[in-house]
């Protein structure tokens, strides 16, 4: 899907204005419908289940987050509480360990699939009426550079590089 960024035709400004709001809306619903008919969502929606359904899975789930809890509270006074690296490798812990679960691993893999699914998606949009429009995702390490996966950093954002 990566590289599909055409430009669409210009609105025809006719006697009715631009393009009609509803004709849009109607077809990001079909769209939206597509997308819950992939594979990609019906993937992630058979791990999803699978991880609810999976005791080991919730029963790190719930290590975890009282791991969390404990780390959370010792935060609060910073790296001079006692038990502050304890907490924190606790949390470590339980994460690896839930990592470590087969439907898990198979959960984030297709919840990873879905995202950069909906990111080409949204990049094809959004490239379609401007190269500079800003396409957010779930990357915390972009590949693209510059402002919004945009191009040169020109934005005066401040925030590239």
């Amino acid at each position: 899907m990566a590289g599909m960024t055409h430009t669409l035709p210009a609105a025809d400004y006719g006697a009715t204005g631009p393009a009609d709001l509803a004709l849009l809306m109607t077809r990001a619903y079909e769209l939206g419908e597509s997308l819950i008919r992939s594979a990609s969502a019906a993937e992630y929606a058979y791990w999803k289940a699978e991880v609810s359904q999976d005791a080991e899975a919730q029963s790190l789930r719930k290590q975890f987050l009282k791991a969390k809890e404990k780390f959370v509270e010792c935060e609060r006074f910073g790296k001079f509480h006692p038990d502050y690296n304890a907490a924190l490798e606790q949390v470590y812990e339980v994460q690896q360990r839930l990592d470590e679960v087969e439907s898990v691993r198979k959960y984030k893999a297709a919840e990873s699939s879905l995202d950069e699914l909906l990111t080409d998606i949204s990049r094809t949009l959004a490239f379609a009426v401007s190269q500079s429009i800003k396409v957010p995702d779930n990357n915390p390490n972009p590949k693209a550079s510059g402002c919004g996966n945009g191009g040169s950093c020109s934005c005066g954002s401040g925030g590239c590089g």
